[in-house]
């Protein structure tokens, strides 16, 4: 992997006199997948992100890797077979990364779907990935398998599986990916309009970078914008349109012993019959999704309301009544706003098709919506629409066997013992996971860890070493950028990550080049931060 250098890339984009072959604005997985393809075709492409990398909806999922089985009941066969073997890709492509994990859809009495119908979807569904994992268990054995649930008119629950990441990862590896191609990437730089040739077809956007205020006209053959939820913001000047729905999903965390389930709980919500998740995610437990409008302005950052607390907790409550999960349990929240293509308010949310869509309007590509799983499919789809104006041909990625993420050379035992003399060898588990995050630059992590930093952070997976490396070598601006994307210590912590301050500041000095100054500056930003967006909302 290759690291991601803002300065250099920054003085390489006011430098260039050449027009880009392709420029991509927007750094979450549909532009990282988009950057990856067209790095791989030889484009010289660039990549710019008006925020952190991931700082959108790509870091604010609900984590899964999921076929979908939603369309299934819908009818719509093909879409579900491209989703789950999208979803086996990742999972032999990045393995650490994206896991199998366990699902279980509980059924109780009088409850719709029963267990035949359920059953009966469940093995289309592996059909379809070519898998079997489909099983049902009964209450006795459910119980059993999940502590603490409440046993009240159980009948047993199906067994499925899909698969979890720690999604921010995934698209910073994909990124990796793609500068190891010769792309080039640039956080906190925002693309502020679209430039037009004498034809008045799109030839740039004029970009300004968030770190010093500079301003730059940056020329393209191809603009693609994959903003997202924010697609609209350079779409509406050429298609006069808007079309995207923004959804806020928002998630608690609460510690695993609360509700310490070993597989996704696929549970209906007793007030709406939505389908909500309590599912295990890095050493903890979470709960969720909502889905509500969201008409907040989308460059704040979006954050749960006490409604939502309360809707989600109730589902806690009533599946682990004994538990005492309540608003002190919760470790934190996040929220995330989901672009869905809809101009109709009066549709239920959870109604609403999660399909992507791409459109050309004088010479801008936009895209939009979508799934995490499906990515690579949604980034070649985009390019099939860019092809006619690059005069490129992309065959060889449409029927080529190349793979979204690299094997790494090293192995888990060859890496557990790359550590210096005073660090001991790294378990199985953790050499297999930072290899999946990182690929063989996990040698790099091990090798540069200080005394200790190799040593998990309880109740987490993450290491001290691993944020030297992300703050040495991924770009990092702010200290969030560290706490919430790169890792994701200010979810998983108590407070944050407040225990971790006092080595994070040393690390921030020795990488970054902090003085105390900053470094307090850095603190007090991110402490309101989480307050605001992060925390519980008072009742």
């Amino acid at each position: 992997m290759t690291a991601i250098d803002r300065q250099g890339t920054w003085q390489q984009i006011q430098q260039r006199a050449q027009p880009w072959d392709l420029v991509i604005v927007g750094g979450g997985i549909t532009g990282a997948g988009i950057l990856r393809e067209a790095a791989r075709l030889g484009l010289q492409c660039l990549l710019l992100e008006q925020q952190d990398f991931v700082w959108g909806t790509s870091s604010r999922s609900s984590k899964m890797v999921h076929g979908g089985l939603r369309y299934i009941a819908q009818g719509d066969i093909a879409l579900t077979r491209h989703s789950v073997q999208e979803r086996e890709r990742l999972i032999a492509e990045a393995p650490g990364l994206v896991e199998r994990l366990g699902y279980l859809f509980p059924i109780r009495k009088g409850q719709i779907p029963g267990k035949l119908l359920f059953n009966s979807l469940l093995k289309v569904y592996d059909t379809l990935a070519g898998i079997k994992t489909q099983q049902y268990f009964n209450a006795k054995a459910l119980l059993t398998r999940v502590p603490g649930l409440n046993p009240e008119q159980l009948k047993g629950a199906s067994y499925y599986t899909d698969a979890i990441t720690d999604d921010a990862r995934l698209v910073l590896r994909v990124l990796h990916e793609a500068l190891h191609e010769g792309g080039l990437a640039l956080n906190y730089c925002r693309a502020e309009s679209l430039l037009f040739d004498s034809n008045h077809d799109v030839n740039g956007v004029l970009v300004t970078n968030q770190v010093d205020g500079e301003q730059q006209e940056v020329k393209a053959r191809v603009v693609i914008n994959a903003t997202g939820a924010w697609v609209d913001h350079l779409r509406e000047p050429v298609a006069q349109e808007r079309t995207i729905r923004p959804l806020r999903g928002s998630h608690i965390i609460i510690p695993h012993e609360l509700a310490p389930v070993a597989d996704a709980l696929t549970l209906f919500h007793p007030q709406d019959k939505r389908a909500v998740f309590i599912f295990p995610w890095e050493n903890t437990t979470v709960i969720g999704t909502t889905d509500l409008d969201h008409d907040a302005d989308l460059n704040s950052e979006p954050a749960i309301t006490s409604a939502e607390v309360d809707y989600l907790l109730h589902l806690a409550q009533q599946q682990f009544p004994l538990a005492g999960i309540n608003r002190a349990a919760i470790l934190s929240t996040f929220a995330g706003v989901r672009p869905v293509i809809s101009k109709d308010r009066n549709k239920a949310p959870s109604k609403e098709k999660r399909d992507h869509q791409v459109w050309v309007n004088q010479g801008l590509v936009s895209v939009s919506g979508g799934k995490l799983t499906t990515f690579r499919l949604i980034a070649l789809d985009t390019l099939k629409a860019a092809a006619p104006l690059l005069g490129a041909d992309i065959k060889s990625l449409i029927h080529g066997g190349n793979s979204i993420i690299t094997p790494p050379t090293l192995t888990p035992a060859e890496l557990s013992t790359m550590g210096s003399a005073p660090q001991p060898p790294l378990a199985p588990e953790q050499a297999a996971r930072l290899l999946g995050c990182y690929g063989d630059r996990a040698g790099d992590i091990v090798q540069l860890a200080r005394d200790g930093e190799l040593t998990p952070i309880p109740p987490t997976r993450f290491c001290l070493a691993e944020l030297r490396w992300c703050a040495r070598e991924e770009s990092v601006v702010n200290l969030d950028d560290l706490l919430l994307r790169r890792t994701r210590l200010g979810l998983l912590l108590k407070s944050g990550g407040e225990a971790l301050f006092g080595p994070l500041q040393t690390i921030c000095r020795d990488e970054l080049g902090w003085d105390e100054a900053q470094w307090q500056r850095q603190l007090q930003r991110y402490r309101n931060l989480w307050q605001q967006h992060y925390s519980v909302p008072d009742a």
